[in-house]
């Protein structure tokens, strides 16, 4: 076990800014005649990367012991959250436990299941081989979840895969896989439900340990450092400050990927009014979470990287304007700010054994709709915790890598066009340059009619044609706009088709974006915070 010395030099050099104090630059990072300075307002202003704005397509991947869990109650939702249930839900998860492993908490608990996540299959070079292949741009590995598990050789903690379970590290071994390929990397990070995941009520600043967990704690005094620490604190925050800095150091990621944090809104803390209203301990974390975006920022300009972070959330993390828009399975109805979708295959983000997965024509049908709206995709694998990948994600990978195959370029490097989708032939339009690409969701049985074009003449369309097929394809500007006849051959794509238009203008139509997040959101689906991955 390699323990803390660096934690506590990191630790001690962290100035803790007082709560009411007006001098928020003063801290532990050095913003001193950086581009960010150190105020959200600077923040405001970091630009979306090509990478991420051209790149569309990502990969999230939550793997950790939980995985070793794979069961839910009920047999579906988020595995991953399964730690945690396990003392919540006591009266399910230990009869279970008991007929499983023989035994339940006290006498055994999360920390025991952890030695059954070996990753003993696992093969970094054919996972980065299988993304780069379906058409991924980008990959997000969970570094750490809400457990407290870090999977990364972590000076930090003793709960962390080189010292136990696989014995490698995980976030460094597919990061050199994943770059190999030409990839961007993200090892994901969610400790700021840490705090209140062990304990009897969740988002509280004072959370108190389950009974149950105090008890394991008695019985093995390491466990502490896996389960704790409960409730917020300078010393939680500085930890959690750490644990992210000790990442960015050793792994350089290209993206700051931060998971939605309740207690900004909860317990009496709210951001989301102005004044904003925080508890002592919430106002330092708010500030240190400002202070480490803004050293990530000016570390991505050090080394001439442009790197990005997420805003998660219907409350949103962070003020507007400070990275892409995030919320799970997020499916806007109109054409956002930047945004992205964390999109499941099936219920749950972990892997959850007899899991109920969309089909291959609802996920690809997705991804285009989430493009089309200036979002990007992230779409979710569970790997097994010996690290291979159910089968049914590898077949939903490889149907929507075969159909990026065919229409990429309806995809990667697009804008938006003045109109995301059109109900009368359920199409959705992208637009690259004088491109304009209107990609039929239905099977493309009958002529469609482009209803946007009807101010359209014969000199603005100079050819159109389908992706995948060597047909021709028939065309009229109508009094009603552009008339397509699909040929009857149909080429080789399936589940979605696109015709591309070829025009004498520019088609992005950049002043048609609903600037406003909150009203971009409207519409959308509720997101249970305490079922967020």
């Amino acid at each position: 076990m390699r323990m803390p010395e660096i934690l506590k030099s990191i630790c001690l050099s962290l100035l803790f800014i007082g709560c009411n104090s007006s001098d928020s630059t003063k801290n532990k990072f050095n913003v001193v005649n950086k581009r960010y300075d150190g105020s959200w307002e600077a923040l405001q202003k970091m630009p979306v990367p090509d990478w991420f704005n051209d790149g569309k397509i990502g990969i999230f991947i939550h793997w950790g012991p939980y995985s070793a869990i794979g069961h839910r109650k009920g047999g579906s939702g988020y595995a991953e959250h399964v730690p945690k249930l396990i003392y919540k839900d006591s009266a399910y998860y230990y009869p279970y436990l008991r007929k499983r492993w023989g035994a339940a908490p006290p006498e055994l608990g999360y920390k025991d299941i952890i030695e059954e996540f070996k990753a003993e299959n696992w093969n970094p070079e054919e996972w980065a081989k299988l993304f780069a292949k379906v058409g991924a741009k980008y990959v997000v590995l969970t570094a750490e979840h809400h457990d407290g598990w870090a999977n990364w050789d972590s000076d930090l903690t003793p709960w962390n895969a080189m010292d136990k379970g696989p014995k490698r590290d995980l976030v460094g071994d597919l990061g050199k896989a994943v770059r190999a390929q030409g990839l961007k990397y993200a090892p994901s990070y969610h400790r700021e439900r840490h705090t209140s995941f062990f304990t009897t009520e969740q988002y509280k600043v004072n959370a108190i340990a389950q009974n149950d967990i105090l008890e394991e704690i008695k019985r093995n005094p390491e466990a502490k450092s896996l389960y704790g620490p409960f409730g917020f604190s300078k010393e939680a925050v500085d930890e959690y400050v750490a644990r992210w800095k000790e990442i960015q150091d050793k792994y350089n990621p290209d993206f700051l990927w931060i998971d939605d944090i309740p207690i900004f809104t909860r317990d009496g803390n709210n951001t989301q009014v102005e004044p904003k209203v925080f508890k002592p301990e919430i106002q330092y974390y708010y500030d240190q979470c400002r202070l480490m975006i803004t050293d990530f920022m000016n570390n991505g300009i050090k080394n001439k990287k442009e790197v990005y972070v997420n805003n998660k959330g219907k409350n949103r993390n962070w003020p507007d304007g400070i990275g892409c828009l995030e919320k799970d399975n997020l499916k806007l109805k109109v054409i956002g700010p930047k945004w992205q979708s964390c999109t499941t295959f099936g219920t749950s983000f972990g892997y959850l054994e007899n899991d109920k997965y969309k089909s291959a024509n609802t996920i690809i049908d997705e991804m285009i709709e989430v493009v089309a709206r200036n979002g990007n995709f992230l779409v979710n694998i569970g790997p097994k915790p010996d690290g291979t990948i159910p089968e049914e994600q590898i077949d939903l990978l490889n149907k929507m890598g075969d159909w990026l195959a065919i229409n990429a370029d309806a995809i990667y490097g697009t804008r938006y066009w003045k109109e995301n989708h059109q109900e009368n032939g359920n199409l959705a339009f992208t637009t690259k340059g004088t491109k304009l690409f209107a990609i039929a969701l239905d099977e493309p049985i009958h002529a469609i009619l482009i209803e946007a074009t009807k101010d359209w003449t014969n000199n603005d369309v100079k050819s159109v044609k389908l992706l995948g097929s060597e047909a021709d394809v028939s065309w009229e500007m109508t009094a009603q706009g552009l008339k397509i006849i699909p040929p009857e051959n149909l080429g080789k794509s399936n589940y979605a088709w696109t015709f591309e238009i070829e025009t004498n203008k520019n088609q992005h139509t950049p002043n048609v974006i609903q600037t406003d997040p909150t009203k971009a959101l409207k519409g959308t689906k509720k997101v249970d915070l305490d079922g967020e991955h």
